[in-house]
């Protein structure tokens, strides 16, 4: 069509009044309403965003900053040093070394190379697959190992393993090892004292932490330092009565005595007779609070504390005490011990052998039941119950020490006859072997008895008064004469010094019955007896071999470690024997 056509049928549309927009091809054929919905929708959705943005602003505004805060900001624990514990003399026995704790934010870790990672693994003492097991937590932080060597842990900072991160900690240190651990005791993870007086003492040792609020970045590096919230406190150092010289000598002592019986177990404690103070704590078996990694329960038990046994002879000294303060008796009453046996209650009991006719020292030096149950029966069982109350037995301790026992002592008012006399001579009631100890102040002292105390003393504490001086004094000379020749612990004596004690052995109750196999060996004693300065309590558990009897087997131990701690304390020599010889027969049947 030519130009002209084109133009004239233009003109034709116009002219009927028809507008472009009209035109057939660029009609719509929608309905109005749907137009309408769309307009509705999106003034509603414009509404919810302006409704939701005045929320956000306006109501939560404060949840919101800390979740932000949560993602940059955080709080870093500022650990506290955990006070020392030091012996009487300053020695130290528990102290806190620096050393860091390994962390990791899985998700940032999982890219780093495998030759790095496996480093890693090797630093911190893992297998690739432990290491490997922490990183696929699911959550933004793991401990990948706790108390880390500074050494150790400045080699895996070197690496730079983006994710992978240290912090302060401090780690319990005991240089003295397994020597002192049943007094120390030690701590966990977490600086938390788990046994003796490191648990006893948590409070006054554990100090205050403190904190700081920081910015971290994205791989929790520390961007700014916002400021302290709170110092950390460090805690009170601890100074135990413990002497670090007779306490190494205590433990070397059992220890040696253990292996050469052959024992099941041993302990020994030392008292200081004029303060109360224990000297000495020693147990065999024993563990390294530097290594628990194969601990065991045996190693764990603090024998000294814990265990409650049968005393045996060496409550013989208790009961004539007794009978000696209320005038019954004097020292040299003859008691009628007849053949060494003796029907009580339609049971028989038997001396190691026939004493015959006795005074009543030579009852305690032969360490003879018949003549012990006589001089109980004649007293009554309120009596004996009460002096044994008096120096602790059956009592719940209030040493400040944890897990010590009370041992048992049943109400008199159900002893029968047989129980009357076999209390008497140590059968019957069970003890520890620190309330033994304790309970022979009495003796060693003018017939008074006064608190233990495992932390260093100022002043002498005031006693209570059991027996009258006059008494401690008979009974102190009975108990020299059981280390002199004829008596049961010839093997407790120490060249130079005069020393006094009492032997005592105790079968093992097994089933419900007296074991005749397995025995308890102990001796209590005191030393110089010129003024007495310390109180020496030993027991060996189930010794093996021909010697079992508490003055074969305890005595020597009692001996060794009276002479060396007396030496260690300069305390004059107040005998002029030097050199003594028992013969090989005075040494048998010593109970």
């Amino acid at each position: 069509m030519s130009r002209s056509g084109h133009q004239n049928n233009g003109r034709v549309a116009r002219s009927k009044g028809v507008p472009f927009s009209k035109n057939p091809v660029l009609a719509v054929s929608l309905p109005v309403w749907r137009s309408r919905v769309v307009l509705f929708v999106l003034f509603f959705a414009f509404a919810a965003l302006a409704g939701r943005a005045m929320w956000l602003q306006g109501m939560s505004t404060q949840f919101l900053q800390k979740q932000g805060e949560a993602r940059y900001a955080r709080t870093l624990i500022l650990p506290a040093t955990r006070g020392k514990i030091t012996d009487r003399d300053g020695q130290v026995l528990a102290s806190s070394v620096p050393v860091k704790g390994i962390w990791a934010n899985p998700d940032d870790v999982q890219n780093a190379p495998a030759d790095q990672l496996k480093e890693l693994a090797t630093l911190l003492g893992m297998t690739n697959a432990e290491l490997q097991k922490k990183l696929d937590s699911d959550r933004s932080f793991v401990y990948l190992k706790r108390q880390v060597e500074m050494d150790v842990a400045d080699k895996i900072a070197k690496l730079k393993i983006t994710g992978i991160g240290s912090e302060k900690e401090y780690k319990r240190f005991y240089p003295q090892g397994e020597v002192t651990t049943h007094v120390v005791g030690f701590t966990n993870l977490e600086d938390v004292g788990q046994e003796s007086m490191e648990l006893a003492q948590q409070k006054n040792l554990v100090g205050q932490t403190g904190t700081r609020r920081v910015i971290r970045d994205r791989l929790g590096h520390i961007v700014e330092d916002i400021g302290s919230v709170r110092e950390p406190h460090d805690g009170k150092d601890l100074t135990l009565s413990i002497d670090g010289k007779i306490q190494y000598i205590a433990f070397t002592q059992v220890k040696d005595a253990v292996e050469k019986f052959k024992a099941k177990a041993g302990a020994a404690v030392v008292l200081d007779v004029h303060t109360g103070e224990v000297l000495a704590l020693a147990n065999y078996p024993t563990y390294n609070p530097n290594d628990r990694s194969k601990l065991t329960g045996e190693q764990l038990r603090n024998r000294v504390m814990t265990d409650s046994f049968e005393p045996g002879s060496t409550l013989k000294p208790f009961t004539v005490g007794l009978a000696l303060d209320e005038k019954r008796v004097t020292p040299h009453t003859m008691i009628d011990t007849g053949n060494g046996a003796i029907m009580v209650g339609g049971h028989a009991i038997h001396d190691t052998s026939a004493h015959h006719t006795i005074d009543v020292q030579t009852v305690i030096q032969k360490s003879s039941n018949i003549g012990t149950l006589k001089i109980a029966l004649a007293m009554p069982a309120q009596d004996l119950w009460e002096i044994y109350t008096k120096v602790g037995f059956g009592q719940p301790p209030r040493w400040g020490f944890p897990g010590a026992v009370a041992g048992r002592l049943r109400p008199y008012k159900t002893w029968r006859t047989v129980e009357h006399a076999n209390i008497s001579f140590g059968q019957g009631l069970t003890v520890s072997l620190i309330q033994l100890a304790r309970a022979y102040m009495i003796f060693a002292r003018n017939g008074d008895i006064i608190p233990l105390s495992f932390q260093k003393v100022t002043e002498a504490p005031h006693g209570t008064q059991v027996v009258s001086a006059k008494t401690a004094a008979e009974m102190r000379e009975m108990l020299e004469m059981v280390t002199l020749p004829g008596g049961s612990a010839v093997k407790a004596q120490v060249p130079g010094y005069r020393v006094g004690g009492k032997t005592g052995t105790a079968q093992k109750v097994v089933n419900g019955r007296y074991s005749h196999t397995k025995y308890i060996g102990n001796f209590v004693g005191m030393a110089p007896m010129s003024d007495p300065r310390f109180i020496i309590a030993v027991m060996i558990d189930e010794p093996s071999g021909p010697l079992k009897y508490g003055g074969d087997v305890a005595g020597p131990i009692f001996s060794a470690l009276a002479a060396q701690a007396l030496r260690a304390k300069n305390v004059a020599p107040d005998s002029d024997l030097t050199h003594i010889i028992i013969p090989e027969s005075a040494a048998q049947g010593n109970m």
